[in-house]
């Protein structure tokens, strides 16, 4: 095995199991790659864009989609940094703010076209799509377009799955936005295609339709990936990677907490730094005894075992539970 896979990777004082290692060095590669596919779409579809509002579109979509890779790739070297004096609980923080970023990026743009695209339909302006002269024959540019529209289908839902089972290994909500972006992606493509086509079967109307559905999925993406990002930034309970459900861990540290012999009563809560999570886990010892610290390290340690997100877990021995710091959650592992 290489130096460089024998390294250690952290993310802030978190070392990176072998499988996160590798799903992060796996998505790394990946968001280049996207990068690298989009510097190349974004010129083709530049050079053929015409007067089409839909290629218009299109075109803007795919400059935005530059966005979530590079928000993931600078945000994954911040948060490797050590906790410092300042900033105490790492930099796991900016994983967030890279996602809000772009959301905000993506909500604004898609707003501002679904609009434009709005006012072409009401005005009735009608679009015209000329031709090009290649190798001494005049074409219609609106094949042109199709064409590399139809170039740009195939390879971003590839990549959108792929990255998919990097983000759920790496508990990545930016990747696993950027890989919600990039499934979706092929819809952009094919709105376009049929609004060309309707400019030359005389549809004038078909192009602002499809610019409208465009814009529309960028907006859409906008208002999901906001909510997301400000749902973590004001520290929601923990959520999976997907925020489909309320990440399972809490339950589990509860259950073991719960399952120890001087325990009374125990119940956590957890929110999302980014990647890891911060743990407060109140205590209630039976009979109100005091464990002596080896037996508070262990059970520590069992907690820390079930996941290697959860790190930074504080265990708080209280009297009670305290009702005021955990609002609205059911008593399930009280006795």
């Amino acid at each position: 095995m290489s130096r460089a896979a024998d390294a250690t990777v952290r993310f802030g004082h978190t070392e990176l199991p072998a499988e996160q290692k590798k799903a992060l060095a796996d998505a790394a590669r990946l968001e280049w790659l996207t990068i690298g596919f989009l510097v190349v779409t974004v010129t083709l579809v530049y050079l053929v864009l015409g007067s089409s509002q839909a290629m218009r579109a299109a075109w803007i979509e795919d400059l935005l989609s530059f966005l979530p890779p590079i928000a993931f790739l600078i945000a994954s070297r911040v948060i490797r940094k050590r906790p410092t004096e300042e900033h105490p609980y790492g930099f796991h923080r900016a994983t967030g703010i890279a996602h809000l970023v772009a959301a905000v990026s993506l909500l604004v743009m898609g707003g501002y076209l679904l609009v434009d695209s709005t006012i072409k339909l009401i005005t009735a302006e009608h679009p015209a799509i000329g031709g090009i002269e290649l190798f001494g024959q005049t074409i219609w540019l609106g094949w042109l377009m199709i064409g590399v529209l139809s170039l740009t289908v195939v390879p971003p839902v590839l990549l959108g799955r792929a990255k998919l089972k990097r983000a759920e290994a790496l508990h990545d909500k930016v990747l696993y936005a950027d890989a919600d972006m990039n499934k979706a992606d092929w819809q952009t493509a094919a709105a376009a295609i049929v609004g060309i086509l309707g400019i030359g079967l005389g549809l004038w109307w078909a192009d602002a339709a499809a610019a409208i559905l465009i814009s529309a999925s960028i907006a859409w993406d906008g208002v999901k990936n906001v909510r997301a990002a400000v749902s973590a930034l004001i520290d929601t309970w923990a959520k999976t990677f997907d925020d489909s459900e309320p990440h399972p861990v809490g339950g589990r540290i509860d259950e073991v907490l719960s399952s120890l012999s001087w325990v009374a009563a125990a119940r956590s809560r957890v929110r999302d730094q980014g990647h890891v999570f911060h743990v407060e886990s109140f205590v209630v010892p039976r009979d109100g005894e005091v464990p002596p610290l080896s037996t508070l390290e262990e059970a520590r340690a069992a907690c820390i075992g079930l996941d290697w997100k959860v790190q930074d877990l504080n265990l708080i021995l209280v009297a009670e539970l305290p009702e005021e710091f955990l609002p609205g959650l059911t008593p399930r592992t009280e006795e």
